[in-house]
């Protein structure tokens, strides 16, 4: 069975994601104090990112939130599918409950890279469902600040060791 999604269920998996980054982050910070104001400046710009989408997906037309996308082998819907089932990553998870797990700086910046690796991964496939008008240039705007939390991590990374 196809399962096919629209640009508004698209941008709340995206909301979610950014909660969860922003949970992760907070958590993180209350855990690592060495490197809690980095922590902290990340979950707010997390937090932007939720505001962004959420304001995409308010400024959404009817016909924008039909499927966009011409797909006739289903290859990206079957990878949101799977990422929203959880085989790439789980939006549903809390990342916070991995914490546990983390016992020093470094493995929670690793941890943190790891999860904004996911991030990127499911915004570039979610950018080729977004017209134009609808915001695709503030998907890849997103895609570039992810990007950049890896450069900050890595450089948090290197200054640790």
């Amino acid at each position: 069975m196809s399962v096919v999604f629209n640009a508004d269920e698209i941008f709340e998996m995206a909301e979610q994601l950014e909660r969860n980054g922003a949970k992760f982050y907070r958590a993180a910070a209350e855990k690592f104090s060495s490197v809690r104001q980095l922590l902290l400046e990340l979950a707010a710009m997390e937090d932007e990112h939720e505001q962004t989408f959420a304001a995409m997906r308010m400024e959404l037309s009817g016909a924008e939130q039909q499927p966009t996308v011409f797909d006739p082998d289903g290859q990206a819907q079957m990878y949101l599918r799977s990422m929203s089932d959880g085989h790439v990553f789980d939006v549903k998870a809390d990342p916070a409950e991995q914490l546990g797990n983390l016992q020093t700086p470094e493995g929670v910046l690793k941890k943190a890279i790891d999860l904004e690796k996911d991030s990127i991964v499911f915004y570039v496939g979610l950018k080729q469902f977004v017209p134009p008008k609808a915001g695709k240039g503030r998907v890849q705007a997103i895609i570039e600040e992810e990007m950049s939390h890896i450069v900050t991590l890595n450089r948090q990374l290197a200054d640790l060791k």
